[in-house]
């Protein structure tokens, strides 16, 4: 095995050898050096201060003369034992280490493409062995432990704390003081919150208690928004165990829930792993995946979800499609007679909060962007998003003779005629479309790979060429050709509306020129998706398609709702940003999708106050615009979710209570497919929110 590697590395044991030497004579280096460093400690030792008057006497004088004499000996090549390399020497050390980080730099990027790792750019051994243990199932702390789901023992701890959660960069956490059976998210800090990568736009994690105040530990401010809570026993007499960031607790319940007995049916589906399918278009795991797919069948799940990515099946070629692996995938699901829904997927996976694997644009058409990135979006900085398509090249024929519009619609068309049978038979019951980043109809306004960290504004992304084009062009077609440029201060990713002249109260957003950029802003957009969905439906006549929506909930109760604007929806407090866009879907016959159905925006005042958060209202806003319309509007959690609070929130969404109309979800979409949701009390948990979603009575229901 040692000359295995020697070959995969390129050294021999000879190399080896000389490397060690190389190491042992730098610490000896080193170690000298701390002697030195030792002996002009005692030398200024000896120099005294003459008692209060602050005067060096004469003792210390001779002393700083030894001291000077000592350092010249130290300094000359025969005054002590330190050894130079030769010069010869340290150049082959050096082109070796570069010869294997080349080689470790080939490996890695083997992995990124063929296996299908998300490993950052400077990943190491440490990263591999993580992403091989994520892969099986383990858990991954941030430390490095690693252990299996189910022996969730107890780190080392110090002082009185009870357990540690896994991801906290402080000394400690507080913890909610009460809670079911169940999972619960740890309470993070704003500094975690600030480090966290995100899907697309950030969405913290919540508490999972929506209790009454009485029932909730006091919380106060102190220091720099630091929160502090009253000092309680963490857990009294229960247990706790430790699942990735959440915490198990045995404590009474107290929670009362609706029952939803002899409501509306709605569907539910499951989200299967962004990796089902590899960077190769072939399935990953088919023994397991069927395995879990059975016990969600035992369950009564309606379905499940897989995306469908464009960087896969039409990898390397124009035109070219590989569906081999989700050939296999769609006839394991078929045989279990599941139904299957399928996300048209037009952007890059990677880099997001929840991505675990890394797949992005095709091939052809990174190549094209190496020598037009401005087919990408492009912010005020000029840095180039490769996330996904910047919306001016959509009738623009940039892509090997193609417009964007038209390689949406050839790989739309080839998915149709490739799987007719199982749209005959109502197999696959919704397509749903990718309109932008994380498949959103939206600008990526707020991508991690460029700083933004919640709760930031984001910034406009409208700087490529095509997009100032058409900004020229609606300017002079406005008699203002002056106003054909962006705002200049906006701010920047991570700036907060009160610090920028265009987003403060009365900012520049609600000016004359202000009105006119975020209209033409917000045009595109619909514009965009009024484009692909129209091809869509031509595409997928006769079949239920759908569009989905992103949540950006932060600063909505402020007046300008900046983090909105920057992602293109024009809904300051003055305006309603939806209805253009609702009214677009209703032309087209299209569905709509939205996430967030499991956030509550009393957790999100908690961790983040200043953030002005409402994901409630901003739900409630958007899914009366789409209802007002006659529109089917399908729901999706927007975090993972795994107890009984987070269900009974997203039930109330899918299913609100004494709406007039009886309007409810047309579907509901778990997110996602996890060897912890297959653990046995998770999926009990599970089975008991599916039922409540189909209308059926269950026997703990606590009233």
């Amino acid at each position: 095995m040692a000359t295995d590697m020697q070959r995969l590395i390129g050294t021999s044991e000879d190399d080896d050898e000389e490397i060690e030497m190389d190491v042992k004579e730098e610490d000896d280096e080193d170690g000298d050096e701390e002697e030195n460093g030792g002996d002009h400690g005692n030398a200024s030792e000896m120099v005294g201060i003459d008692g209060g008057n602050g005067l060096v006497t004469a003792g210390g004088d001779n002393s700083f003369q030894q001291q000077q004499q000592f350092q010249e000996q130290v300094g000359t090549p025969g005054g002590s034992a330190r050894r130079c390399r030769p010069l010869e020497e340290k150049e082959r050390t050096k082109l070796r280490e570069r010869r294997r980080r080349a080689i470790t730099a080939k490996i890695l990027a083997g992995l990124r493409r063929h296996g299908n790792y998300n490993l950052r750019v400077r990943a190491d051994i440490n990263d591999v062995i993580a992403a091989l243990a994520r892969e099986a199932g383990w858990v991954v702390l941030p430390d490095g432990t690693t252990f299996p789901p189910r022996s969730q023992g107890q780190r080392p701890t110090g002082g009185n704390s009870a357990v540690v959660t896994p991801s906290s960069p402080v000394p400690s956490q507080p913890t909610p003081s009460a809670s079911i059976r169940g999972v619960a998210s740890g309470y993070r800090s704003s500094l975690e919150y600030n480090t966290c990568q995100t899907k697309g736009v950030f969405m913290p994690t919540p508490s999972p208690y929506d209790l009454s105040s009485s029932s909730r530990s006091q919380t106060s401010m102190v220091g720099d928004g630091e929160l502090q809570r009253d000092n309680q026993p963490l857990v009294g007499s229960g247990s706790m165990d430790t699942v990735h960031e959440k915490q198990i607790i045995d404590l009474p319940c107290r929670l009362s829930e609706r029952d939803l007995a002899g409501t509306p049916y709605v569907p539910v589906y499951v989200m299967l792993p962004l990796g089902v399918i590899n960077i190769k278009c072939e399935l990953v795991d088919p023994d397991g995946l069927l395995k879990q797919l059975k016990v969600l069948k035992s369950i009564n799940v309606d379905g499940v979800t897989v995306n469908c990515w464009w960087g896969i099946v039409e990898a390397h070629a124009p035109q070219e499609y590989n569906w081999n692996g989700y050939k296999r995938l769609f006839q394991m699901v078929h045989e279990l007679k599941l139904k299957l829904q399928v996300v048209m997927s037009f952007h890059e996976c990677g880099g997001n909060f929840g991505d675990d694997v890394c797949i992005p644009l095709p091939h052809w058409v990174a190549e094209i962007g190496r020598t037009n990135p401005d087919i990408f979006f492009t912010d005020r900085e000029g840095r180039h998003n490769p996330e996904c398509l910047s919306w001016g090249v959509d009738k623009e024929r940039v892509l090997r003779g193609r417009t964007a519009l038209e390689v949406y619609f050839d790989f739309m068309r080839s998915f149709r005629v490739e799987f007719d049978e199982y749209f005959e038979d109502s197999f696959i019951s919704m397509i749903e479309v990718g309109l932008g980043p994380c498949g959103e109809l939206r600008y990526p306004s707020c991508p991690v790979k460029h700083g933004w960290r919640y709760p930031g504004v984001g910034e406009f992304q409208c700087y490529d060429q095509y997009m100032l084009k058409s900004l020229k062009k609606a300017a002079e077609a406005r008699g203002h050709s002056i106003w054909d440029r962006g705002p200049d201060n906006a701010g920047t990713y991570n700036s907060q509306p009160h610090e920028t002249g265009f987003f403060c109260d009365g900012g520049d957003y609600d000016g004359f020129y202000g009105r006119f950029f975020l209209n033409w802003y917000s045009k595109v957009l619909v514009d965009h998706g009024n484009g692909v969905l129209s091809l869509a439906k031509l595409a997928f006549e006769g079949s239920c398609i759908a569009a989905k929506l992103a949540n950006i909930y932060w600063w909505y109760k402020t007046a300008s709702h900046a983090a909105e604007l920057t992602a293109g929806y024009y809904n300051p407090c003055n305006r309603d940003g939806y209805v253009a866009i609702m009214e677009m879907l209703k032309s087209n016959g299209v569905s709509l999708n939205i996430a967030c159905a499991d956030l509550n925006t009393l957790n999100q005042l908690e961790v983040f106050p200043k953030a002005f958060a409402d994901p409630e209202g901003l739900v409630w806003q958007v899914l009366n615009a789409g209802w007002d319309l006659g529109l089917p509007v399908a729901g999706e959690n927007a975090l993972p979710c795994l107890n009984r609070v987070t269900y009974n929130k997203a039930l109330d969404s899918a299913k609100p209570m004494n709406d007039p109309d009886g309007r409810h979800f047309s579907s509901f979409t778990y997110l996602r497919l996890s060897p912890l949701l297959m653990e046995q009390q998770n999926l009990r948990e599970f089975e008991r929110f599916v039922k409540r979603m189909h209308g059926e009575a269950v026997l703990d229901l606590q009233v």
